[in-house]
């Protein structure tokens, strides 16, 4: 049986990867990421230290979805090695805004002087660090990562009033992978 599209990606030393009903399961030490994957028409196996994609048939597509997943894959084994580090900053120029975190949410009180508190989830597996204004969302999961990070920026965004006036929020101020 000759396959038209055969890749595979090479595991790092020290992370075992197992794959069971379509769920992919990286480890190493105590740090555990998992993801589902599904590519149509491609099977994906695991054979010592390579993960292997293989197509009978294919097109561009077919060939697009693999790499799409082996650059997902290898974010996983970069989140093991090195956990993907979000710095954020808060702005306030009208009303000093207190920021704070409560089990899975990071609550924002006195936004805009607003009476009612603003919160952002936090995904699991994430760690939110605050220190006086400079917020640090930390997770070997780099999806889990930047999502909080954008709950956390959503959460103070301002609307109905003018962006070049009203400059207060919590702010990106860099994220992995980006030349900072």
């Amino acid at each position: 049986m000759k396959h038209k599209y055969l890749r595979e990606l090479e595991v790092p030393a020290g992370v075992t990867c197992t794959l069971e009903k379509r769920i992919f399961k990286c480890e190493k030490g105590s740090i555990s990421i998992e993801r589902k994957i599904i590519i149509p028409g491609v099977i994906v196996t695991i054979s010592g230290d390579k993960v292997t994609f293989t197509a009978r048939t294919g097109n561009k597509k077919t060939l697009a979805n693999i790499h799409t997943w082996m650059a997902h894959m290898r974010n996983m084994f970069m989140g093991l090695e090195n956990a993907f580090v979000y710095h954020m900053e808060v702005c306030n120029v009208h009303f000093p805004i207190t920021i704070k975190v409560e089990n899975n949410h990071l609550i924002v009180s006195n936004f805009l002087g607003e009476k009612e508190k603003r919160t952002a989830f936090i995904l699991p597996g994430v760690d939110v660090k605050i220190n006086g204004v400079h917020i640090e969302v930390k997770s070997p999961d780099v999806e889990a990562a930047g999502q909080t990070a954008a709950n956390i920026e959503r959460a103070t965004l301002v609307r109905k009033r003018d962006r070049r006036v009203f400059q207060d929020g919590i702010f990106i101020t860099s994220k992995p992978g980006a030349d900072s």
